[in-house]
């Protein structure tokens, strides 16, 4: 069963209409509501008022960021002039060719498949950027861009230099400049646990005993290969993060990598293996990112429990919520048991650092969205859930056009720009989940209160005011379920008409309760009806 509607389809592109047209000036403010009259909030808002302030106030909360790999993302200008920059054993594929896992090339010290590249740069991206922006997206996110030997970069030879498939410094200042006049932020993707074994920083020290580059690595025959790699993968030898010169040169020196970065225009940046570098250290390097750019945004891959990492970083990459998502839509795991977790890990890690935590749903390391759930109730269910829960919605580049992937490398595939066109009912859906959430200050930075049930999975996001406020309720069952759920809300009006923002269907509430029919394999966004009448007004004296 499907849960879109065709019904408030003109609504809603109406409202991405008139959002773009907003998010044409640089940071433009969220959409203003006329002043509300502060003699009628209650003593619970004006304090609220303050807390939700602050927080419209920090681009990092609620943000919607879109991720993109550089090579993959959209073809270049001239792809034969730059063939040169791809010499053998690497391969320049076609854009309509689709990754394959290759074989291992001893020789190399690689697998094939992660020296095969299709030829995107930062100048192709730029060239994007309209297309970005007319999303609604907030915060543009790459992969690594340091000048490395693979095609995902996660070995660095040189964090000082972009790598010249992709462009340099001057093309990163340019594409921070026109994210910025779009009003949207760029984040890159740092690799500081880990170089690759092609760094001269490497070589170097492995070739020379007395190097001073051997103590920035963990060198010694107690390895099997003669140094740390990360996960034993020869390509990636570990950094000794303990020694203060690699801290100065990624972090704490003026002339830092993480600074350099930053005063060239980036806003922040997404650690890789962020739990492997522990949090003394990456405590240092976000006090050190924020001394650099007040107000930058450090983000941690870290795959574990979201408890305690904050404030070591801003905010974490959100796989434990991602996983409870799945096991709701594959019936692994019940409403109200989904609606627990999710309260315990916001109440364990605090919303604040929830707001500015990554909701992912698939990413360059997991399999594409459209390939990890099969039915198209579960993926909509899944999008719906990744852009009302608290956090910021992370998208992958190429889902919201349908596109496919399993395991590496197949999740990695070029941009499907043929599919992008008005009648993708994919496009259709994702323009209507970005509109709803950039209209709604609850579903951005909204606080979270989770709904009483058996079987459903309810939540409610609200703020100081009691027109945003928004329900969400899905059942991921296959049969309808009736269940009565409180609506813990003082100012909701009794027999005040709740609206689905997806389907238009309708609910009424009954002294602070609703009962409520969902029916199978649905998801409800409500919000109140709440019309203007010069007869009569419930709310007359409320905020």
């Amino acid at each position: 069963m499907t849960i879109l509607n065709r019904s408030c389809e003109s609504g809603l592109l109406l409202l991405l209409t008139a959002l773009t047209l907003q998010s044409s000036i640089a940071f433009a403010e969220p959409v203003k509501k006329p002043p509300m009259n502060n003699n009628w909030a209650n003593r619970y808002d004006r304090q609220q008022a303050a807390v939700l302030a602050d927080r419209a106030a920090d681009w990092r909360n609620g943000a919607i960021v879109y991720q993109v790999i550089v090579d993959r993302f959209a073809p270049p200008a001239d792809l034969e002039a730059k063939r040169h920059l791809y010499p053998t054993p690497k391969r320049l594929r076609k854009w309509a060719e689709k990754p394959t896992r290759g074989k291992f090339l001893p020789k190399a010290g690689v697998w094939s498949h992660e020296i095969d590249f299709w030829g995107g740069d930062l100048a192709s991206l730029r060239g994007k950027l309209e297309y970005i922006q007319e999303l609604g997206i907030d915060v543009l996110y790459l992969n690594p861009i340091h000048q490395a030997y693979t095609n995902h970069k996660y070995d660095a030879q040189d964090y000082f230099k972009v790598s010249p498939e992709y462009g340099s410094r001057a093309d990163v200042k340019a594409l921070a400049q026109d994210c910025h006049r779009r009003g949207m932020r760029l984040v890159l993707d740092g690799v500081f646990n880990h170089m690759g074994s092609r760094s001269p920083w490497f070589t170097e020290a492995m070739k020379n005993p007395d190097s001073p580059w051997r103590q920035w690595f963990y060198i010694d025959d107690k390895y099997k290969l003669g140094y740390r790699a990360w996960a034993d993968v020869p390509n990636l030898p570990e950094l000794r993060l303990e020694n203060p010169a690699v801290q100065a040169r990624i972090f704490s020196d003026a002339d830092s990598v993480i600074g350099g970065y930053l005063r060239d225009g980036v806003d922040g940046w997404r650690l890789d293996v962020a739990s492997d570098i522990g949090f003394a250290l990456l405590s240092r390097l976000t006090k050190a990112a924020h001394v650099a750019k007040p107000g930058s945004l450090i983000v941690g891959e870290i795959w574990q429990y979201p408890e305690q990492w904050s404030p070591a970083v801003d905010a974490v990459m959100n796989f434990y919520t991602q996983n409870v998502i799945f096991y709701l839509v594959q019936g692994k795991t019940s409403g109200a048991q989904a609606g627990r977790m999710i309260r315990r890990m916001i109440d364990d890690t605090g919303l604040e650092s929830v707001l500015k935590s990554w909701l992912i749903l698939d990413n360059h390391d997991l399999p594409r969205l459209k390939t990890a759930l099969a039915e198209p109730w579960q993926r909509r269910m899944a999008q719906v859930l990744q852009f009302t829960l608290p956090g910021s919605p992370c998208v992958y580049y190429g889902v919201e056009v349908g596109m496919e992937g399993g395991d590496d490398p197949r999740q990695r595939g070029p941009m499907r720009w043929d599919l992008v066109n008005d009648d993708n009912p994919g496009l259709q859906w994702m323009r209507k989940l970005i509109a709803l959430r950039r209209n709604s200050r609850a579903l951005k930075i909204g606080d979270f209160r989770l709904l009483d049930s058996e079987k459903l999975l309810g939540f409610m996001r609200r703020t100081d005011r009691v027109a945003e406020t928004t329900v969400i309720i899905a059942n991921p069952s296959a049969k309808p379920i009736t269940e009565v759920m409180p609506l813990p809300e003082s100012k909701l009006a009794n027999w005040e008409i709740l609206r689905d923002q997806l389907t238009d269907a309708e609910t009424r509430i009954r002294a602070g309760t609703i009962r409520i029919t969902v029916p199978a394999q649905t998801i409800r966004v409500l919000q109140p009806a709440i019309r203007d009448t010069r007869e009569y007004s419930p709310y007359k004296r409320v905020q």
